[in-house]
C-alpha cells in the first residue's frame, strides 16, 4: 500500500495570536511566521518537524479538553528527548503540570500548560 499520510499539525484558536506566538517562541523555542494580512489571519509556529497554527478565536477564552470533556491534553507531541525538553522549558519559565513520568499506558511523558491554559504532552510510547 502506498503511503499517503505524512504528518499532522495542531490548530489552536486563541484570543491573542501575537501574545500566544511570543510565548511559544520565548518559552518553547518555536520560530514564528506571521500571515496576518490574509483573508484568514494566522501565525505558524515551527520547531523541528512540529508545526502549530494559531488562529484568532471568536472568544476571550480558550476552552481546553479538560474543561470541555473532563480530561485529556490538548495536543501530544512525540519526542524521545523528554528529559532535555522538560529541563529547557523549565529553565525558560514553563509551567509543568505533570513532571516527567511513566504513565500506566507505558508512555514516558511530561505535560506543560501554555499561556492560554492548554495542556501539551511531550512523550513517546516505551517498548
Amino acid at each position: 500500500m502506498e503511503k499517503t499520510l505524512y504528518s499532522i499539525l495542531a490548530v489552536f484558536p486563541t484570543p491573542n495570536i501575537e501574545k500566544t506566538a511570543e510565548y511559544y517562541n520565548e518559552i518553547m523555542g518555536f520560530r514564528i511566521v506571521k500571515y496576518l494580512d490574509v483573508k484568514e489571519p494566522h501565525i505558524c509556529l515551527y520547531r523541528d518537524c512540529v508545526e502549530i497554527v494559531l488562529t484568532k478565536a471568536n472568544s476571550d477564552k480558550v476552552y481546553t479538553n479538560r474543561e470541555l470533556y473532563g480530561y485529556g491534553e490538548d495536543t501530544y507531541i512525540i519526542t524521545d528527548n523528554q528529559e532535555g525538553l522538560q529541563s529547557e522549558f523549565i529553565s525558560k519559565g514553563a509551567k509543568i503540570v505533570r513532571p516527567l513520568n511513566m504513565t500506566d499506558y507505558n508512555n514516558k511523558e511530561f505535560v506543560l500548560e501554555d499561556i492560554d491554559g492548554r495542556w501539551l504532552a511531550f512523550g513517546m510510547k516505551q517498548k
